[in-house]
């Protein structure tokens, strides 16, 4: 059994005295200096009060209380849809990766938000990256998903004004480029990590998700050249999680498949 412990904050910008937040500060730090070659300043990284103040971590300890990994998340408010939990920012210390720390994180964050925030009409989410295994996974946890093969094919109302939001007044916070272009018509932000940290060549498979398709179907959407990165905006509530256990499942079978074998060609 897992000695990890799990600790979910709701603002800490809010709830939590200055030493303790820059404390805090420093240990997000910390364990994203071992995932970056330079660390980000967004998001909960920044140290920013405004953007403690809409944060919603996932952290994990071990049983000496040394900070394992983190999953960060904000509460974006938008006219007329409340907040949209916007997710994307998930570090974990290379000692403990092996752990599916990523999961859990991610995991205890959402079923904790929904508890506390949303228990029956569940939430909007949104997410934005170019790592080809993070759209995948969002693609296969979320409902009424855009863009995404499992999705809606096409983008409603809520999925324009939410993204349209995301566009104008919240790109500092997710650490959008100001100078990208948001192509609406894909919800794809044109050049958004160009030259960052974030950027990821599409043929490299260590940010490959375990289904072809999936990378496939985002491989299409972005140009990796130019650094687009794909805005994702679903829902999520509690019946989410056992639909998601299910794809998974049936992913994870395609995978253990064997695949056809060519006839033979007996032609001379």
């Amino acid at each position: 059994m897992s000695q990890n412990q799990y600790q979910v904050l709701f603002f800490p910008g809010l709830t939590m005295a200055p030493d303790d937040l820059n404390l805090l500060v420093a240990e997000l730090r910390e364990v994203a200096s071992e995932c970056f070659h330079e660390t980000p300043l967004y998001q909960a990284l920044s140290g920013k009060k405004q953007e403690l103040d809409r944060a919603v971590i996932c952290l994990a300890r071990d049983k000496s209380g040394r900070l394992l990994g983190f999953c960060s998340a904000l509460a974006l408010p938008v006219e007329g849809h409340g907040d949209v939990l916007h997710l994307g920012l998930t570090c974990v210390h290379p000692d403990a990766r092996g752990m599916n720390l990523t999961h859990h994180l991610t995991s205890k964050l959402l079923l904790t938000y929904l508890w506390k925030k949303a228990p029956l009409k569940g939430t909007w989410i949104s997410n934005c990256a170019c790592v080809l295994s993070s759209l995948g996974n969002v693609a296969m946890y979320f409902e009424q998903l855009y863009p995404s093969p499992y999705g809606v094919k096409q983008p409603s109302q809520t999925h324009y004004k939410i993204a349209g939001s995301i566009d104008r007044h919240y790109r500092d916070s997710i650490a959008i480029n100001d100078a990208a272009f948001f192509d609406a018509s894909r919800f794809v932000f044109k050049g958004s990590v160009d030259g960052t940290v974030f950027e990821k060549d599409a043929e490299d498979a260590r940010f490959h998700h375990r289904d072809p398709a999936l990378t496939q179907f985002y491989q299409d959407l972005l140009n990796f050249e130019q650094g687009d990165e794909a805005l994702q905006i679903g829902r999520v509530s509690l019946m989410t999680f056992p639909k998601y256990v299910l794809r998974k499942g049936l992913v994870k079978l395609k995978t253990l498949m064997p695949k056809p074998r060519k006839a033979p060609n007996f032609a001379n």
